[in-house]
């Protein structure tokens, strides 16, 4: 299902919902309510804004539909409008006298002239009046003010009201709704094929505005555009060259809209990604698309700490612990209460100008879904823990950014990694390079990080093809989630060699302006050849001292140990170079042996020996 037929669908639901507003029709902010008399005079201004000091929005009210409003003679709305229109004046540059905008006011006029023609209704002939007689000289008289240039304006029937007893705009009532749903049903616009629905119907020239994507115009941008020469073909222009009937892109539209509202919770930012996901309701029915909305939500958004949820709500979370990820393939769905076969959309949107560029798109099941989700965790597997719960993608990105500024992320990563997640295809290499970008550049070489090397290596070996081979590395070897001293990997036992020289350094000469890592790391890692000699001369002086020391004799010799068991692995002439995939290999394995302790039986005095990477006791997982 293409992603415009989809939006579609899910209007149906969220209309069904009374989320959206009907066919025709769209939420508008009206800062102003022109209480007109039956004779068409003005006789109050109700202020709807929002906020204290007349500086908040206006009131939200569903209002026949705004359209987009381009070149020399830009079309007017139907019974709202701005000042510029009902009034033909708005503020000018100077600040001054307000500024006429008489073509403006002329086109407002005679356009409800023609729809309203031969209309009996009470309310509507009251605003013929009101336009038939006004002019701008009558705004300096009350109930008229400067707070209401540039601001939106809807009209009211004094003493009119709803069967609730509350005021009724013209735009509520009956004859007025009849008359615009026959205007927007029928329309000035050819007939073609809905690409979308497939029926005959009004194609759209202009599709609507998608407003609340980040980084995007705040006035809105296009999902679907033609706005240049080269769009032109076989004399179509615009919309005509895709047609789309003007029901479906009203409908894909206005759920796209929904979904992006701040609190939709369907939403969340990744990267410069704007990410939506919605379920289908249509077989399982709403409750049960609801509750994988949850799941896809908990499963997406940013992880938080463990005592609170960062989105504010206090729904349980059994999805962010690692206890489910153990069960069964079939009993998943069912620990975390959702329906497996209930289809699940995840749209990604980026802004592209005035346009939206769409990063990826996918229909799966709520049990595909999990499927893929527990193999992407999985991979991430690392010992000790990197995170204390499944991370978000948002914090697997966080690895990637220059002294732990978001801003500095790579801009196309964030789609390409939530495409490898939602496909179970591999994940992006300019990731993995991203992560040895940062590292060679002095970032620590933490959990996150060694995390995400093992998971794009893990997966590269699990899906690997004949022929697409880095040949510093057998593509076909996974990862060890611990510390596997049987593990042959050269890239592997030179990451650990390096932890065990950086930590006999600490041991020797306590902390450093500058360790071994903070110089070295990313030429060892890089070209070990050139460097590990060096670095093993200059480590026979740190267990030399730590052999004079009664204290830390036993340590020194447990690192003589263990530097012996990991050089009796490697072969007798150093690699000259490590490939990104082997320099991935030397982060987990440096990450294994950083964290290794000094086993229990050779510590005869814990109190007395120092643990071989200098810190006291276990370190936490990262968060």
């Amino acid at each position: 299902m293409s992603v415009l037929a989809a939006l579609t669908a899910h209007y149906g639901r969220l209309e069904r919902r009374h989320d959206v507003a009907p066919f025709g029709y769209s939420s508008e902010a009206i800062a102003f309510g022109l209480v007109l008399a039956a004779d068409g005079e003005p006789v109050a201004c109700d202020d709807l804004r929002l906020g204290t000091r007349g500086q908040g929005r206006g009131q939200a009210l569903t209002v026949p539909r705004s359209t987009k409003r381009s070149g020399i003679r830009p079309p007017p709305f139907f019974l709202w409008d701005n000042s510029r229109y009902v009034l033909g004046l708005g503020r000018s540059a100077e600040g001054g006298e307000p500024a006429a905008y008489a073509a403006r006011a002329d086109a407002f006029r005679v356009w409800h002239e023609r729809l309203l023609a031969g209309t009996e209704d009470p309310g509507l002939l009251t605003l013929l009046r009101f336009l038939q007689r006004w002019t701008p000289e009558r705004f300096a008289e009350p109930p008229f003010s400067p707070a209401l240039l540039d601001r939106t304006l809807a009209f009211r029937l004094a003493g009119d009201s709803d069967a609730a007893g509350r005021p009724r705009f013209l735009h509520d009532r009956p004859a007025a709704r009849a008359l615009w749903e026959v205007h927007a049903a029928t329309g000035n616009r050819p007939d073609a094929v809905c690409l979308v629905t497939g029926r005959t119907a009004p194609v759209a020239r202009l599709h609507p505005a998608i407003k609340g994507v980040s980084g995007a115009r705040e006035t809105g941008a296009s999902l679907v555009s033609f706005h240049q020469a080269a769009f032109t073909s076989h004399g179509k222009r615009q919309g005509d060259n895709a047609p789309v009937s003007e029901a479906a892109a009203f409908q894909y539209g206005a759920a796209l809209n929904a979904l992006l509202v701040p609190g939709s919770g369907c939403r969340l930012r990744i990267g410069d990604t704007t990410t939506l996901f919605w379920a289908d309701a249509a077989v399982h029915g709403e409750a049960a698309a609801r509750r994988v909305e949850a799941l896809v939500a908990a499963v997406l958004l940013p992880t938080g700490p463990p005592d609170r949820r960062r989105d504010g709500s206090d729904r349980p979370d059994p999805v962010r612990n690692w206890a489910w990820l153990d069960a069964p393939s079939a009993g998943r769905a069912a620990a975390l209460g959702v329906e497996p076969e209930v289809r699940v959309h995840v749209l990604g949107l980026a802004p592209n100008g005035p346009r939206l560029s769409v990063r990826f798109w996918q229909v799966l099941t709520a049990g595909a879904l999990l499927e893929r989700l527990t193999a992407h965790w999985d991979d991430l597997r690392l010992e000790p823990p990197a995170w204390k719960r499944p991370p978000a993608p948002e914090a697997l990105l966080h690895a990637l950014a220059r002294q732990g500024r978001p801003e500095t992320i790579p801009p196309q990563l964030a789609g390409e990694l939530m495409r490898a997640i939602l496909t179970g295809d591999r994940y992006p290499r300019a990731l993995l390079t991203a992560v040895i970008q940062r590292l060679r550049a002095g970032e620590p070489a933490d959990g996150p990080r060694a995390a995400l090397c093992k998971a794009i290596l893990q997966r590269e070996a699990r899906l690997h093809r004949r022929g697409a081979a880095d040949p510093s590395i057998n593509p076909t070897q996974g990862v060890p989630v611990s510390l596997d001293r049987t593990e042959s990997d050269q890239a592997y036992r030179l990451g650990r060699l390096f932890a065990v020289l950086e930590n006999a350094q600490r041991a020797a000469l306590g902390q450093l302006n500058a360790s071994v890592r903070d110089r070295y790391y990313g030429a060892a890692s890089a070209t070990p050849a050139s460097v590990f000699p060096s670095l093993l001369r200059t480590t026979t002086h740190h267990l030399a001292a730590l052999h004079r020391d009664r204290r830390t004799r036993r340590l020194a010799v447990w690192f003589e140990r263990e530097i012996d068991e990991i050089m009796r692995g490697l072969d007798m002439s150093l690699p000259r170079q490590l490939q990104p995939l082997g320099q991935g290999r030397f982060a987990v394995g440096y990450h294994h042996q950083r964290h290794t302790r000094k086993p229990a039986p050779e510590a005869a005095d814990p109190a007395s020996q120092p643990n071989p990477d200098g810190a006291d006791a276990a370190p936490e997982p990262e968060e």
